[in-house]
């Protein structure tokens, strides 16, 4: 075992940790070293989404002391930065296995440190916390929360005073602070329990007024009152607000999956509790089927992620992907507010590098602005933060079934997404179509580009190993061509710059560093490769596109952008 490792296990059996987190260390070092060394190998850092790991004992696992001590950390900064306020925070946990103990753990330390917590008395969404932070002006907040992760995990979110994720140099300065905190000990874990205020049903009603204000066309909600929606919330937070504010925007036929209506960490219905998963979304088809819906709904634990499924042409149920509902969504929300007048020549709207370029294509021909950020909804928050209030946000998204809309909630909201997807299917049936069709329209009007996902998954310290090996060759030995069509452009965000590969002509990126590679090929498809910032994962997004002059044509079209991202996984191996 290596010294260092040996180092951290000799302090969690020696140092001031509770009786049962030193047995349990003692029986992996007994019966399981491999699973010890990947418990104490490494110290759990903010990634994209914050602190996120394995619940259990060790550095890198989430427990009472990583939660404390981050907590401490975090505390220690804010008093830094805010020398001379009363610090105020917020706090909210999800559905998990701990996520309560974990919350009012992280209350207890915050409050110890003479700050001002407002904790919500039960589970809530994360975009809630978002926008409790503003509402109370707090100059910080943490959710609890693994988001989709499988029920092993747990998590610590982060949040500024503008209700974002943290951002440079805020992430590096609380992980600095985290880092300076090397035992038990330096955390004060109670004492200031004064300072504790629950809080619930008035946050609640301000939030939900809050997405009320969104919709564009109301009439249309109450004229399409009865469209056949079913929703789960997979056993998460969604309960909580999802059937309020579909209420409140005018819908009367809402059906929840009764099975995966009660929140409940264990997630016993689903392998992983992840709306981007078919069979998460299986319960809910077979529902929607059952009911003949109109449209299903599903998101995830934190209700910050949405996925829907709606009818094809032929009238086969099938799963939208993130880029798609994206593509539908900005698209409602952009031409509903130029037909309500509502439009503003500073608007914009905001997407990651990995999500569709459709997109793009479609914001140009909408003479709207549209900007790209690094993957993560804090890039876009930050985006926000720079660009007001010159330019006025509309709305943002990514791929990975997430989506903010209006400039009050500054992380990704499916509470209000499903509110406003379900307004634009009342939209298309008053037009006398269905969502689906809207799509095509849109492929028709700008072109058909299709997307597509691959994870891999590589196991504890050798697995993070094996993909920064993965990245280092796409780095350092580009392929010269890729499914018959040659590499002409190379994005490297981590050296933050752009090279043509034809002329040599290198420029640089506006854009903070991330590990992420991009290719874009003569045909115009793009392929991205973006390791996981909080787990041993490597991601490839593949972009294909295609001209679609006719519904006819769909089918055929469909195959071939099929066929193509076929050859292009197929020419790097990843099958």
């Amino acid at each position: 075992m290596d010294t260092t490792i040996q180092n951290k296990v000799a302090q969690w059996l020696n140092g001031n940790y509770d009786a049962d987190t030193i047995a349990a260390v003692r029986k992996l070092q007994e019966g399981n070293p491999d699973e010890l060394n990947d418990a104490f190998y490494r110290n759990l850092e903010f990634g994209t989404g914050g602190l996120r790991g394995i619940m259990g004992v060790g550095t890198n696992r989430m427990n009472k002391y990583t939660v404390g001590m981050a907590t401490q950390g975090f505390a220690n900064y804010l008093k830094q930065a805010f020398p001379k306020e009363e610090i105020k925070v917020a706090l909210a946990h999800d559905s998990r296995n701990n996520s309560r103990f974990f919350a009012e753990t992280a209350a207890n330390v915050f409050a110890a440190n003479g700050i001002k917590v407002f904790l919500f008395e039960s589970l809530r969404p994360t975009p809630e916390l978002s926008f409790t932070i503003r509402h109370l002006h707090c100059h910080g907040g943490v959710v609890l929360t693994a988001s989709h992760n499988p029920k092993e995990y747990n998590g610590y979110k982060a949040y500024w005073n503008d209700g974002a994720q943290l951002v440079p140099p805020h992430d590096k300065n609380v992980i600095r602070e985290v880092e300076n905190i090397s035992s038990p000990d330096e955390v004060k874990w109670s004492g200031g329990e004064s300072n504790i205020t629950l809080i619930g049903n008035e946050i609640d009603e301000a939030y939900l007024s809050e997405l009320q204000s969104l919709s564009i066309n109301p009439e249309i909600n109450r004229e399409q009152h009865d469209l056949k929606i079913v929703y789960t919330p997979i056993h998460g937070t969604g309960i909580t607000m999802v059937p309020e504010i579909l209420k409140r925007f005018g819908f009367t036929n809402v059906t929840i999956v009764e099975e995966q209506a009660t929140p409940n960490g264990n997630f016993p219905t689903v392998v992983y509790p992840n709306p981007e998963e078919s069979e998460a979304m299986s319960l809910g088809l077979k529902k929607a089927k059952e009911l003949d819906a109109d449209i299903l709904l599903g998101t995830d634990p934190d209700a910050d992620r949405v996925g829907i499924a709606v009818k094809d042409l032929k009238g086969n149920w099938v799963l939208l992907n993130g880029n798609q509902t994206g593509v539908l969504l900005f698209n409602y929300i952009v031409e509903g507010r130029k037909q309500k007048g509502l439009q503003q020549p500073n608007d914009f709207i905001a997407k990651t590098v990995v999500t569709s370029d459709l997109i793009d294509v479609f914001a140009a021909k909408n003479n709207i602005s549209c900007y790209n950020t690094l993957t993560g909804f804090k890039w876009i928050a930050d985006l926000i933060r720079r660009k007001e209030p010159q330019e006025r946000f509309i709305c943002g998204g990514e791929e990975s079934y997430g989506y903010m809309i209006g400039n009050n909630i500054r992380d990704k909201d499916a509470v209000s997404s499903v509110a406003m997807i379900c307004e634009m299917a009342a939209f298309a049936r008053s037009q006398g179509k269905s969502l689906f069709e809207l799509l095509i329209n849109i492929y028709l009007r700008y072109g058909y580009y299709k997307e597509h996902l691959i994870s891999i998954t590589k196991k504890g310290m050798r697995g993070a190993e094996e993909i920064a090996e993965m990245m280092r060759g796409y780095r350092e030995n580009p392929p010269a061509s890729i499914n018959g069509s040659a590499v002409v452009t190379l994005y490297d965000y981590q050296l933050q710059q752009v090279k043509d590969i034809r002329t040599g002509e290198i420029k640089a990126l506006d854009l903070p560093k991330s590990n992420v590679l991009q290719f874009v090929l003569a045909s115009g498809d793009k392929i991205s490769a973006r390791p996981s910032g909080t787990e041993p994962k490597i991601k490839f997004y593949f972009s294909v596109n295609a001209p679609l002059d006719s519904v006819e044509n769909f089918d055929k079209v469909t195959a071939e952008l099929d066929k193509k991202i076929d050859g292009i996984i197929s020419d790097l191996h990843l099958k």
